[in-house]
Order: C-alpha cells, then structure tokens, then sequence
C-alpha cells in the first residue's frame, strides 16, 4: 500500500497540473453535484454568482449545502478551486466568515486570485473568506483552532485522503459544540483491496480511497460524532474501459451525510419536536435528511438522537422541542443509511448485501434478512 506522504503527493500533482477541468475526470462524479431536486434559491444564486473560472476547476461529487448558514464560521475541507468557499461566502453573509484548506499550491493560488471579485460582487466591505494551504488531517499546523467553527463542510475529498480517521477527528475538534459536519464523498459497494491503493489514477479519482460504506458509523462514532445521516446519494458511473478493469466488481456511488458534534452531557430522549417555519427558504417543510422531513407547525416523534441534535445545533430556534414523558435515553442500535449503489448481479452475488429491486428512479425502503439495517435506493438501474 502506497504511504500517506505517497497519496497526498500524487493528488497534489493529479489536480495540480494533470486535470484542467471537470471534463478531464474518468468518473460521472461531478455530474453527481447537479441537483436532484429544486435547490433553494439562495444557494442558486450563490453558486450562479461564482467566477466562471473558479466553476470551471470544480471537481466536487455533491451538493453539501446546509440550510441555515448567515453569520456562521465555516470550514472547507479540500477547497480546491474554492467554488463552494464562494457560495458558501455569499451565504454565510457579510458576518460570517468562510475558510478554505488545500493542499495544492496551484489551486490555493488560484483560488486566492478571485477573492476581490466576490467581495465586489457580493457588495461586502471587506473579504468574508481565506485560502490557507494546509492538510485537512493537521489542521492545527495550518492556524485552524480547536472550537472555532460552526460548520465544516467537504466535498469529494476525504476519498483521497488515505487516513479518514485523522480528517473526521480533526474536523470534531475545530467544531464548536454543537456544531455540525456535513459533506459528500464517494463510497464503495465492498473494502477496496490493498493492490488498488498503489494505482496513482484511481487515487486521484478517489476510486482507491473510497470508504466501504458500512465502516463510516464506525469512524464517525470512533472520533465523537453523532450517527451519520444520510441526505442523498447518487450512482457513480465509471467511463475509462481500462478503471472499469481494475476496479473489477465494485461499485461507487456519491453519499452526503451530515452529523453533529453534541455537548458531552447532551440528554438524549425522545421528543415531540415542532418545526416552526422559520429556516430561511423553507417556510412550508424542512427536509433535513432522507428519513426526516419537518413540516411546520406538524408534531413529530423522534428519537433521543435526533431530539439532541434539533436541540443542541444552530436549528435549536426553529423548533419547539418537547421531551416525551416517562422515556427512557436508550436508543437502539444506531444504524446508517446505504448511499446509492447499482450493483450487477455476478456469480459472487453472496459478497452483496443488496437485493431487491422495483422500477428505475424508484425510493426503495427494505430490510435485509440477516441484518437490522434499511436502506434507501435511489434511481435502480435494471439488472
């Protein structure tokens, strides 16, 4: 397996000066960034309000943009061209602050050069948002302090990090309590094996570095955060013929899930919770992840999970939050969502823990036999 310094060094040379532009990727992951559903017009106009420049050298795989963002202090976790660290400025307004971290000189510089423009754009009296270079697994060496920030955000770039553990737990410990990472990345259908991760190509696509999606509740809980929650997925298609080899049967797919740094004595039980109508561009419902949508002035019953993350988050206003009497703070077993995987039936179907499948474009919500877990599908290929 290829060292740490290895991977970060061929990254850096991959997105530095071999790709030009998103057109120059091998997968269908950045085409995984346009939106599914309608996006709230804030951030349309935010992300339409960017350089095109700057648009051009995105090579995100989702769409990670929070709802209720003015005034925060925001971190982007491998900015890149810094695409989202603009919207994410335009956002976050002129009394938030966004802050972005790469390791790639050539992108940081790039990105640092449009910095005036969407000031000027934006109308802001002075810039809200800074490039620093810098390892997303040290955040500390790059001036980024512990406690400092209200939302880290990441998109497609954790999968070329080789170690998850070190990012996860360095974005905890810049978030303030309370506070939340959400991000997207690229997922594998199986554990990718050891001889993938001395390929230059599939590390700089991220098809190397892709976590096994059932190991991320594991790292999450590992470093403190709450139980992942899954916001969308998208299948990942893979165009070079000489990729779709190596990789042989696994399959990608681009998962966005957000998760919360919660007060250690947060009291977890479960709640009638009231969503008030008041997050801006959602007047009428609140989706705030695939298994919970809010509609206002709607009771809903939760649990003691989710009822300490509505409490202790920037959403803790919206809502009235009333804990249910007599209940006790067990939880069961946390459980995360599968991202959206399609997957060929093969003669090692028994290596799959997948199937059941209806219609294309179908949600589909089933149980495994030999499992607790559910999963959401989402656009089924036919097999």
């Amino acid at each position: 397996m290829a060292t740490g310094d290895d991977v970060r060094d061929n990254v850096k040379k991959y997105y530095g000066s071999r790709l030009e532009s998103s057109d120059d990727l091998q997968t269908s992951a950045t085409t995984c960034s346009l939106p599914r559903c309608p996006m709230p017009n804030s951030v349309q106009e935010a992300l339409h309000q960017v350089h095109p420049e700057v648009t051009k050298r995105f090579f995100g795989c989702g769409l990670p943009f929070p709802a209720k963002l003015d005034g925060c202090r925001l971190l982007d976790l491998g900015s890149g061209s810094g695409r989202d660290c603009y919207a994410f400025s335009k956002l976050v307004g002129a009394h938030g602050h966004v802050t972005g971290i790469d390791m790639t000189e050539q992108l940081v510089t790039a990105s640092r050069q449009h910095i005036d423009y969407h000031q000027k754009k934006f109308g802001y009296e002075k810039p809200n948002v800074a490039f620093v270079e810098g390892y997303m697994e040290k955040l500390g060496e790059a001036g980024i302090q512990d406690d400092s920030m209200d939302v880290v955000i990441s998109n497609c770039v954790i999968c070329l990090c080789p170690d998850k553990k070190a990012v996860l737990q360095q974005a905890y410990n810049v978030l303030k309590e309370g506070g939340e990472l959400y991000y997207s990345d690229m997922y594998a259908s199986q554990v990718i094996p050891d001889h993938m991760k001395h390929d230059a190509v599939l590390w700089g696509e991220g098809m190397a570095g892709s976590l096994f999606w059932q190991d991320l509740i594991t790292l999450a809980h590992s470093v403190g955060f709450s139980t992942p929650l899954l916001v969308s997925a998208s299948n990942i298609v893979v165009y070079d013929c000489e990729l779709k080899a190596k990789t042989g049967d696994i399959r990608y797919a681009s998962g966005t899930y957000r998760m919360f740094k919660l007060p250690r004595n947060a009291v977890k039980t479960r709640a009638t919770v009231t969503y008030k109508g008041t997050v801006a561009d959602f007047p009428d419902q609140l989706d705030f992840d695939s298994s919970h949508c809010f509609k206002t002035d709607e009771e809903v019953n939760v649990d003691g999970k989710m009822a300490a993350i509505l409490q202790s988050s920037r959403f803790s206003s919206d809502f009235k939050i009333k804990p249910s009497d007599g209940e006790s703070c067990s939880e069961p077993k946390s459980q995360v969502a599968q991202p959206t995987l399609n997957v060929t039936l093969t003669s090692n179907y028994n290596d799959f823990i997948f199937f059941f499948f209806f219609y294309a474009s179908c949600l589909v919500f089933f149980s495994i036999a030999t499992s607790t877990r559910f999963f959401w599908l989402t656009d089924w290929d036919s097999v």
